[in-house]
């Protein structure tokens, strides 16, 4: 005999893979039936039709139930919620409707961290993938926004294939090793370019920070557009709170562009975290360093900003390569040169503690 309300409380527990609470929870397990030979079949309440995680849900099930004595066999049967049971799980997960940017405000956990450059072409968007999968693997719960919307990539480097889930107007973030992203990717056909100026900038950027559930993670990083321009200002008006990471070259014209984003995030008094320097020596086979774009341009910024060198990353083809095929060098090659120095750009995000600031209205001068 399987105990009926043994069986009902391990399928229960199980979680839904996109807002991460129990079926039981989010009153999506509807009915549990056992057979006289020990067969169960489950009935669960998808949130939208088409969930593309259903075999996710199945499996998460079925090896549940497997954990009650007497069990033989499990089926999953998958139907809908309503639109009212949908509305009830948009305000259980998020609360109040609002329109206001909560995330990274006082008293949220949540440490919002832009990912900066002068210029576009210093591995930026490589550099904040892989501290987000670094920072994820250390236990943390991390969310990343593509803010790049003219150069987004980040989708791709972390091999995400799914479009976000839309629950009434909040949008559910897919992940990829353990990372929720959203990214204007999802939004633009690939033949299209977005040729937006600032107000719809603006608007599209808010939207990602009030409509997503991002359910306040550990660190929310944003890979910022080269420069200091509107999207820039946009995000330092919503997250006054942010902190800074810029990153550069060794090459000493990529030091002086980049730091114009140090300087934008003192003029708006955000904390620089620190400088990444990326790219900064090949390895060859003979075991030698080649500093094939110089030197000491990471450490000369971090001199002029009057903050730290938090980590150099070497040049390596396994981060090039895994940024093409949706795999993070950190996940996939753990005693790599340059995933040894992404975790230990982990680390220092990790031990430096935010400064307490009082933030000052940004005025722009338009």
């Amino acid at each position: 005999m399987v105990d009926v309300d043994a069986l009902r409380a391990a399928i229960g527990a199980v979680q839904d893979p996109e807002l991460h609470r129990s079926l039981e929870e989010l009153g999506m397990l509807r009915d549990v039936t056992i057979g006289p030979d020990g067969s169960v079949h489950v009935m669960v309440a998808l949130t939208v039709p088409g969930c593309p995680l259903k075999d996710t849900i199945t499996a998460d099930i079925t090896a549940a139930a497997s954990t009650v004595d007497g069990v033989a066999g499990v089926s999953v049967e998958f139907t809908s919620m309503s639109d009212a049971d949908r509305a009830g799980i948009v305000e259980q997960v998020r609360g109040a409707a609002t329109r206001e940017v909560t995330i990274g405000k006082a008293g949220s956990k949540t440490r919002v961290i832009g990912i900066s450059s002068g210029k576009g072409g210093v591995g930026k968007s490589s550099v904040a993938t892989n501290l987000a999968v670094a920072l994820a693997e250390r236990g943390n719960r991390v969310g990343l926004i593509d803010a790049d919307v003219w150069g987004y990539s980040v989708p791709k480097m972390l091999g995400v294939d799914r479009q976000p889930v839309v629950l009434d107007d909040m949008l559910i973030p897919p992940e990829a090793y353990g990372v929720a992203v959203m990214s204007m990717d999802f939004f633009i056909a690939p033949d299209q370019a977005v040729i937006w100026r600032g107000p719809m900038l603006h608007k599209a950027l808010e939207q990602f920070l009030v409509d997503v559930l991002w359910d306040e993670p550990d660190y929310l990083l944003i890979d910022m557009p080269p420069g200091t321009g509107d999207v820039a200002i946009s995000l330092s008006q919503f997250l006054p709170r942010s902190e800074t990471i810029v990153v550069t070259t060794p090459q000493p014209t990529a030091g002086r562009v980049a730091v114009k984003a140090g300087l934008m995030a003192e003029k708006v008094n955000q904390d620089v975290l620190g400088v990444v320097e990326n790219m900064s020596w090949f390895t060859g086979d003979d075991g030698k360093r080649y500093t094939i774009f110089g030197e000491g341009g990471g450490a000369a910024l971090a001199e002029h900003l009057k903050t730290d060198l938090l980590a150099q990353i070497p040049l390596e083809p396994t981060v090039r390569d895994g940024a093409d095929r949706g795999l993070p060098a950190v996940a996939v090659d753990p005693d790599g040169e340059a995933v040894a120095a992404f975790n230990r750009l982990a680390q220092e995000v990790e031990d430096r503690t935010p400064h307490v600031r009082t933030h000052p209205e940004l005025i722009v001068n338009n």
